[in-house]
């Protein structure tokens, strides 16, 4: 008899067990990241970092609430139309409860679709496109490169000694990345006493910016600000250096990736700037204390590498939002997702990321910026504090 008890107890246990394992659904999760198109450096350690933070959300924190989060990450290899059809996927059949974007062209290609489905989404590129009328349902994890081009001029404002405005010069690709520093860069110029003096635009197949650099040096441009890859960077200053150009570079927090430096030897060398947002290893946040410690647990990478850093913070949100929908609504979905988001008001993600706020008719994130150095060890120093461009004065930390 009292065996039997055992084994009806046991029995009922077991039973609970797989009666809970049923109910509990996981938090479902898409990514569409280039992962082998151009630029896919980005990509491949955006998707190390996202996968890292969850994995360390589901093995050390227990998912949320006992639920855990299941990612899947696919290739759309810088091509528009595969975006498309892995976010129609990811709305219809696969019915994901949150999603996140790459770049500034497939965000945009895939907004009406993720705004017919109700699906929140979180844009790797801080293009201020994405955030046009409508925004329902779509995100940037930070400020946009509005913010860039305020904090970089700022900057520059800042630290220029000569008694007439600040000459700058852009050189930008002729496509939507490209351009997003223009008009922001014209407009904040023309109203803080800096002459934009020339754009030079070209091709993202362009094998050599010797003319481009010529032209932006007849002009007088006294500082370049680029909006182009991290390969084009180093081709810059190559031709910078054939026609003895000897000015600054800065660029957006894009400017550099995991092949930059090994690139850049002996070219960036003192003169190349970019606006970065976030934290960096030097800073010793919280925030940073966490993402170090993904590095020695899972090993995908063994230094500071902002591509990584955006992983993290997006893996950040989506978790806090996660958190959020549970303890506000008692369920986790699209639309608890969604709602959850836009109560965000200053969260603190441990400095990793500026406090982050979210409302029903703003979802930028953020407007902090900072500026900082980029050397040649593939390390970053800080020249300013955090400031919000335009509407505090920076505090310089020191001389580039």
């Amino acid at each position: 008899m009292r065996k039997v008890l055992i084994l009806a107890l046991i029995a009922g246990f077991v039973c609970f067990g797989l009666g809970t394992f049923a109910w509990a659904k996981p938090i479902k999760v898409g990514a569409v990241i280039n992962l082998t198109g151009p630029a896919s450096s980005w990509g491949q350690y955006h998707a190390k970092g996202h996968k890292d933070y969850f994995r360390y959300v589901n093995e050390v924190k227990g998912g949320i609430a006992g639920n855990k989060i299941d990612l899947t990450v696919v290739d759309h290899a810088y091509k528009v139309p595969e975006t498309v059809k892995f976010v129609k996927k990811f709305c219809t059949l696969d019915k994901m409860d949150m999603i996140a974007t790459w770049d500034a062209g497939s965000g945009l290609m895939a907004k009406p679709i993720i705004q017919k489905y109700k699906t929140p989404t979180i844009n790797y590129s801080t293009d201020q496109a994405i955030l046009k009328p409508p925004i329902d349902y779509m995100y940037l994890p930070f400020g946009s490169y509005i913010m860039d081009s305020y904090a970089v001029l700022e900057y520059i404002r800042t630290i220029h000694s000569g008694k007439e405005a600040p000459k700058v010069g852009l050189l930008t690709y002729n496509n939507a990345y490209g351009k997003t520093i223009h008009a922001p860069s014209k407009e904040y110029g023309a109203k803080h006493g800096i002459d934009v003096v020339d754009i030079e635009e070209f091709p993202t197949k362009t094998l050599d910016l010797t003319t481009e650099l010529l032209r932006l040096k007849e002009a007088g441009a006294e500082y370049v600000f680029v909006q182009i890859l991290p390969s084009h960077i180093i081709m810059a200053l190559k031709c910078a250096d054939k026609i003895n150009y000897d000015v600054p570079f800065f660029g957006t927090w894009t400017a550099t990736d995991p092949d930059f430096f090994t690139r850049g030897k002996g070219l960036i060398r003192d003169r190349v700037c970019m606006q970065f947002t976030g934290a960096l290893p030097v800073d010793g946040t919280p925030g940073i204390k966490v993402m170090e410690g993904l590095w020695k647990r899972y090993k995908t990478v063994t230094t500071f590498d902002n591509s990584y850093w955006e992983g993290v913070v997006i893996g950040m949100i989506m978790e806090r939002a996660f958190q959020r929908a549970y303890k506000k609504f008692g369920e986790i979905n699209s639309e608890t997702i969604n709602d959850a988001l836009e109560t965000f008001r200053d969260e603190d993600f441990g400095g990793l990321v500026p406090n982050t706020t979210y409302t029903k008719t703003d979802h930028s994130g953020s407007f902090t910026a900072r500026i900082v150095k980029i050397n040649e060890d593939q390390t970053y120093t800080p020249l300013t504090s955090f400031f919000v461009p335009g509407k505090e004065r920076i505090k310089l930390l020191k001389r580039r």
